[in-house]
């Protein structure tokens, strides 16, 4: 162990404790199978399609917010571009570590005007806002993962993080919050800052995408049909629940897009609303369509990145035999501006 790298023990231990959660996970659904199975059965073509159009609305809503933070800082997209170079680097959320998609979108963003700064610090920013927004979205849910449910405590919760997310969210902040990361980094400072619009709009994009993505759950729970609560229980258990589960799991860099912990804090949330198969089986289905989804959408981006040359090799950057310094804004290979289609 001496002579290897601190890097790579970490990724290797990483990447085994990745497989051992995956295992953990399949041999518990695998224990249940016929129940779980059977749940599955219920949900009909329809409300799998339903599901199925929510879960893709939230990666797009999710890339729109990108964007904008993308263009407030100095390099505007159209949303082609956008969209290759975003769905793309999503792709790296799958791989254990913290840090893949970020260093995907910055790779590709070179070739259309982006320096690797800008970039990281947009992906950095867009990270912590969406988690921000999916706490403040699952923050109704909150007081029954913790075992209280009552109305009293959800609403406790609510008027006492509202301030807290607003102050997190506030421009300024976020703007000191850059400079000293960059400067402790030794880095140059960015040359634009965030606009209170931009962050707002972002919010608005982003908490769209957090609610697409757990009314999918909801509607996959009301397939089932196993409601032991009322409809508006249901309603808020689904969607805060998979919010709250799902920004939960973003805390866990290590295991490839949150798998096993979203699964489980969802099951605990969603189970005592409806039974633990039909909690089992729309975790079981909501992971499927999600990774089709992301699956689906880098496949279009990759068409389009591949067709304007933003995926090229390094060795393919080569000019004259000299590699061509990456962090210049140079011209991209297909012609077009950073705002170009």
């Amino acid at each position: 162990m001496a002579g290897v790298p601190r890097h790579r023990v970490l990724n290797a231990l990483r990447i085994v404790l990745a497989l051992l959660v995956t295992a953990a996970v399949t041999v518990a659904v695998a224990r249940n199978w016929a129940e779980v199975s059977a749940d599955i059965r219920k949900i009909s073509p329809g409300s799998l399609l339903l599901a199925a159009g929510l879960v893709s609305l939230a990666p797009v809503l999710t890339m729109l917010g990108w964007r904008r933070i993308l263009a407030d800082l100095g390099s505007p997209l159209h949303v082609a571009p956008a969209g290759g170079i975003f769905f793309v680097g999503q792709l790296g959320k799958y791989v254990p570590g913290s840090v893949w998609s970020i260093v995907a979108q910055a790779e590709m963003g070179i070739r259309l005007h982006i320096p690797r700064r800008r970039s990281a610090v947009v992906g950095l920013i867009g990270l912590g806002i969406a988690v921000i927004c999916g706490l403040a979205v699952g923050l109704p849910a909150l007081p029954l993962l913790l075992g209280r449910d009552d109305t009293r405590a959800i609403a406790w919760a609510v008027v006492l993080a509202v301030p807290l997310f607003a102050v997190l969210l506030w421009p300024p902040l976020l703007n000191w919050g850059i400079a000293l990361g960059l400067r402790l980094l030794h880095r140059e400072p960015l040359e634009h800052s965030l606009s209170g619009r931009a962050v707002l709009l972002t919010v608005v994009y982003f908490v769209g995408a957090w609610l697409a993505s757990g009314a999918h759950a909801w509607v996959l729970v009301t397939a089932i049909g196993e409601s032991q609560v009322s409809a508006g229980r249901l309603a808020l258990v689904s969607v805060c629940g998979f919010a709250l589960s799902s920004s939960l799991a973003m805390f866990t860099f290590v295991l490839p897009a949150g798998v096993g912990v979203r699964e489980g804090l969802f099951v605990l949330l969603l189970a005592p609303a409806t039974s633990p198969s039909a909690a089992t089986a729309v975790v079981v289905i909501s992971r499927f369509l999600t990774v089709v989804s992301d699956v689906l959408f880098a496949a279009g981006g990759w068409l389009w990145a591949r067709s304007h040359h933003l995926l090229t090799s390094r060795a393919e950057r080569r000019h004259d035999g000299v590699l061509v310094d990456e962090d210049v804004e140079t011209e991209s290979a297909s012609g077009h501006s950073p705002s170009g289609g």
